[in-house]
């Protein structure tokens, strides 16, 4: 299928968010690319050459934004299944659990996402013999908040008999580590091809209905398997909806790695590749140990050391291909800055920064971590939404970190002073895919001397993502970019500096300043009137067309 249409479309009477003209209200599509953008009086000499004429009736066209990182099938069970998010009891877990088994019967295992005991009166996540009464014997898998624990009913277990030997299985704990990933495999395979398909169409349809034309999909062995990415792409590339870029995230020591991870169809072997795991769970990996409950002391877990980061950098760049990896807590991010260096020692610096290879999440980063992004040219992949969730002095973070440490994390201020590239994302389902709310949590960061202005977060969660992947030519409408943007009910436009510590030039009418959605917390969120990807409109508010 196509990626573009080819009809020639004016859009007009509007307010077109665009660099090339700060003032203008049209923009002239044709071919799948933005052909012209403008003012009004200019539009008159397009309208009787084009094939539709669109009267925006005010409305605000910006470019589609990018989600950086995305589970697509695990976003869409959770659309369509069990998700536990915001449940605020271990009670009503178990009522919805109950309710989920008895309401798909014919399900060989069922799946559910989004638990937060830390939030619970209780404190503790449902048992395995709770979990077990509720499905009525049968096999579940429920993964906490930040997908790096799970825990399971005994039908499962006994699905995966060796798991009581690896690493991260204790008895009526959640699963963590290795024995987290041996059961998260056995649930997969239970999927059949046509709940997968209704997954990831579900994902896909919410992306776009939410103004989002390009998902970043982390998939990998110990994530979703090679099948579920395959028909992931196979799946957006024949159908109308966002693009869908995809990455594997598996060790690469050959060519031949390289050469298979290509096969598959993505274009880096980078996303979830993990040196650590979450806060959440207990299993980022600390230079200083956790403050709370029983893992005070611990600090987490480490799954690759700066040797074995220097030699995927070093393998990748010399295949051509884009490196990455999971690195949220600070002892994390040492081993991969340092393995990153090693490897421009190797190859030199030049070559390096040339791949772009990228760090998702970043969250523990000290001043010492961002001047090394920095010099090597690493994009941080983050998650605003994180902060917004469990941010603050009373939440998730203090309570793991305590309240000074947790004060550091997300210094989004300070990547974008070094020079970071920053892109910005979801990791639904672990927040959701909400991409102003996204930029608003960023903008208003609970911490206020990480904030970033609303322009710096829109850039970075549109134009930001394209960088990502290497395209410096898209993510903004301007003459030449590929046609892939959003219409929307927005109210008044402003330039919104949420801090005084972020610099207030651009507030100024006079500096030609193109102006977004007011995004002050408790106000309305725009809504998405219709998305468009290469000139082919794949949502509607009204329904989607027959195309």
């Amino acid at each position: 299928m196509p990626r573009h249409e080819a009809r020639t479309v004016l859009l007009r009477n509007g307010t077109v968010h665009s660099p090339a003209d700060p003032f203008a209200t049209a923009m002239v599509v044709e071919r799948g690319g933005v052909a012209w953008v403008g003012s009004e009086g200019a539009a008159d000499s397009f309208a009787d050459g084009v094939d539709e004429v669109v009267d925006l009736d005010g409305a605000l066209v910006t470019p589609a934004f990018t989600d950086a990182h995305v589970h697509t099938t695990a976003t869409g069970l959770a659309l369509t299944g069990l998700d536990l998010t915001g449940v605020p009891t271990l009670a009503d877990a178990l009522a919805r659990v109950r309710a989920h088994a008895a309401a798909r019967p014919a399900d060989r295992v069922l799946l559910g996402h989004g638990w937060d005991a830390s939030a619970w009166p209780e404190h503790r996540p449902p048992s395995r013999r709770e979990l077990d009464e509720a499905t009525g014997g049968r096999p579940l898998y429920l993964t906490r908040a930040d997908v790096h624990s799970a825990v399971v009913t005994t039908a499962l277990i006994d699905l995966v008999p060796a798991v009581s030997g690896l690493p991260g299985h204790v008895l009526d704990a959640p699963l963590t580590g290795d024995a987290h990933h041996a059961v998260r495999a056995a649930a997969y395979a239970g999927l059949t091809p046509g709940q997968r398909a209704e997954a990831q169409t579900a994902a896909l349809d919410r992306a776009a209905s939410l103004g989002i034309g390009s998902l970043h999909e982390c998939a990998g062995p110990q994530i979703s398997g090679t099948e579920d990415l395959t028909a992931l792409l196979a799946l957006a590339a024949g159908r109308p909806g966002p693009r869908v870029v995809g990455y594997w995230a598996e060790a690469v020591a050959s060519a031949n790695d390289a050469s298979r991870i290509r096969e598959l169809g993505a274009i880096g072997a980078a996303g979830d590749l993990f040196v650590d795991g979450s806060l959440g769970s207990h299993t980022a990996c600390l230079h200083e140990p956790y403050a709370d409950g029983p893992h005070a002391g611990h600090t987490g877990t480490a799954h690759l050391d700066a040797a074995a980061v220097a030699a995927h950098v070093t393998a990748c760049t010399e295949a051509g291909l884009q490196a990455g990896f999971h690195a949220i807590g600070d002892a994390a991010l040492t081993a991969v800055v340092e393995g990153v260096r090693a490897a421009a020692e190797t190859l030199g610096l030049a070559r390096v920064r040339a791949a772009r290879h990228r760090v998702e999440h970043a969250e523990m980063l000290t001043p010492e971590h961002i001047a090394a992004f920095a010099e090597l040219a690493l994009t941080a992949s983050v998650q605003p939404a994180f902060d917004a969730a469990w941010g603050g002095d009373d939440a998730l973070y203090a309570q793991r970190l305590g309240v000074d440490r947790a004060r550091t994390l997300n210094p989004y201020a300070a990547l974008l002073r070094a020079g970071v590239p920053l892109a910005l994302g979801s990791d639904s389902p672990v927040t959701p895919l909400d991409p102003w709310g996204t930029v608003r949590a960023a903008a208003f960061h609970r911490t206020p001397e990480h904030r970033i202005s609303v322009r710096a977060a829109f850039t970075a969660h549109t134009r930001g993502g394209w960088r990502a992947i290497g395209r410096d030519d898209a993510g903004v409408l301007v003459p030449g970019a590929p046609a892939d943007y959003a219409v929307w009910e927005s109210g008044d436009l402003v330039v919104q500096v949420p801090d005084h510590r972020v610099a207030s030039w651009s507030t100024d009418p006079r500096s030609g300043t193109p102006g977004l959605p007011d995004l002050t917390p408790g106000t309305p969120l725009p809504v998405c009137l219709r998305t468009v990807v290469g000139g082919r409109t794949v949502y509607t508010a009204h329904g989607r067309p027959n195309e």
